[in-house]
């Protein structure tokens, strides 16, 4: 799953002063929407880049290492299951806590369970359990994150959208480096206590399970959105299948009625899968270059951090200054030469400052780009009765490039060495660029702003 960012609204908002734009993020729904934020962004890194380091030191190949980029399969197909999250009541938890807070515990509660059978695996003995446990992480994760992104939406009042976005993308942030800098320093602590390696990364991962509490706190402390109790008034006649079918159907058909629709799906799976074919490979070419676990939860998850949000605020005054296909040309480019930095690393070698400079780079752009990108699909979005399964579907297709067109990048990897891996994932987004040039000349972008008052203005995710 990529991480979620701030999207450019529809209309701008009336200018507040610097007491009332600060006080919002005070606001309890906004507070709360903070800490979902976290144990959202929490369990992304557990069966990605900090489980790739933990097998990586186990001594699994690269092309099995590759591979596991499949093990993010649920974050493409949610779409298949977000119209039953819409419809459908969990049992006990639902009556308890309404619609949206059942299937939110719910969630967090598998979510606890995946990673504590993930942390009883071993990477060097059975990569097949390793696979199984983090796969289902990725299942319990991508339903949170569904889960989150419908209470965002019906939570917050329109005033406070954009504080509740920017807190979830903070916090977000936050979770990821949690489970990335945070669980390896863990790992590295428990380890200089005396525990075997395999101990160390086994508590390691309970630790990370541990943490999911904090967002499941904040759901038993929240309440029911309003949209969410007047939606299942009407619909309670209904039957599940009835809802369920009218969540489905009228969220794809009226999706697939649009002019140009396949070049618009190829482009979202497309556009992103620049830096998800370098990024796959990101941590074994670190610890393969001789930086150690603490060189790079400190370079590659701090210093990446900051670049990442500062490249997030760039790209949302990008989005406010310039039209959505011109911020698209340049975070798709951006996005695409910041692999030449990791292929300047590979030349350079064991070099700290190297390894931040080229850090750096990469995450500013992709922040960019994923701002961007983000607007992008929340403009795709055009009814309000199906936002949500029709957001996960663009979101879910937008992993399509991290998931199954990356999966080979371990051997490519192989036969090429880091050097010509790296320059080869700049040629990948030409296709992307080529899609761009096509749907700008054939007015698709114009048509979405003659369309704008139509479209949802919250902001949404792309895991």
């Amino acid at each position: 799953m990529t991480a979620p960012e701030i999207v450019k609204p529809s209309e701008a908002p009336p200018r507040a002063t610097w007491r009332e734009a600060m006080a919002v993020y005070l606001q309890p729904r906004v507070l709360i929407v903070l800490f979902l934020g976290f144990s959202s962004g929490l369990p992304l890194a557990l069966s990605g880049s900090t489980l790739l380091v933990w097998m990586r030191e186990s001594g699994v190949d690269l092309g099995t290492i590759g591979l596991f980029a499949l093990v993010g399969t649920p974050y493409t197909l949610k779409f298949l299951w977000a119209p039953l999250i819409d419809a459908l009541h969990v049992p006990l938890l639902s009556k308890l806590l309404g619609r949206r807070r059942g299937w939110l515990v719910f969630a967090q509660l598998l979510l606890i369970g995946a990673i504590l059978l993930l942390a009883l695996t071993d990477p060097a003995k059975s990569p097949f359990y390793v696979a199984l446990g983090a796969l289902l992480v990725a299942t319990a994760s991508a339903t949170q994150d569904t889960v989150v992104d419908a209470f965002r939406v019906e939570s917050l009042p329109e005033s406070e959208q954009a504080a509740g976005m920017a807190s979830y993308v903070a916090a977000y942030r936050i979770g990821m480096l949690i489970s990335t800098a945070g669980a390896l320093f863990l790992v590295s602590a428990f380890e200089a206590t005396g525990l075997a390696k395999s101990s160390a990364w086994m508590w390691g991962y309970a630790a990370m399970a541990g943490m999911v509490l904090i967002g499941m706190i904040a759901a038993l402390a929240a309440t029911e959105p309003e949209q969410s109790r007047r939606a299942e008034e009407a619909t309670s006649g209904a039957s599940a299948m009835t809802r369920i079918t009218t969540a489905a159907v009228g969220a794809f058909t009226e999706f697939l009625t649009r002019k140009d629709v396949w070049a618009v799906l190829a482009f979202v799976v497309l556009f992103k899968f620049t830096d998800s074919f370098s990024g796959t490979m990101t941590a074994p070419f670190v610890i393969d270059l001789g930086f150690t676990r603490n060189d790079y939860a400190a370079i590659v998850k701090g210093v990446g951090l900051a670049a990442t949000l500062i490249g997030g605020f760039a790209g949302g005054f990008l989005a406010r200054a310039w039209s959505l296909e011109a911020c698209l040309w340049v975070g798709g480019i951006l996005q695409a030469i910041s692999n030449l930095a990791f292929a300047w690393l590979a030349f350079v070698g064991l070099n700290q400052w190297a390894l931040a400079l080229a850090i750096t780079v990469e995450n500013f752009t992709s922040a960019i780009g994923t701002v961007i990108f983000v607007a992008y699909l929340s403009s795709l979005c055009q009814s309000p009765l199906h936002t949500a399964t029709q957001y996960a579907l663009l979101a879910a297709l937008s992993a399509v490039g991290r998931t199954y067109l990356s999966a080979g990048a371990g051997y490519v990897a192989q036969a090429t060495g880091w050097p010509l891996f790296f320059a080869l994932s700049v040629l990948v987004a030409i296709p992307s660029l080529i899609l761009l040039a096509w749907l700008q000349r054939r007015g698709h972008f114009e048509a979405l702003r003659q369309t704008a008052p139509l479209n949802a203005s919250s902001a949404r995710s792309t895991s």
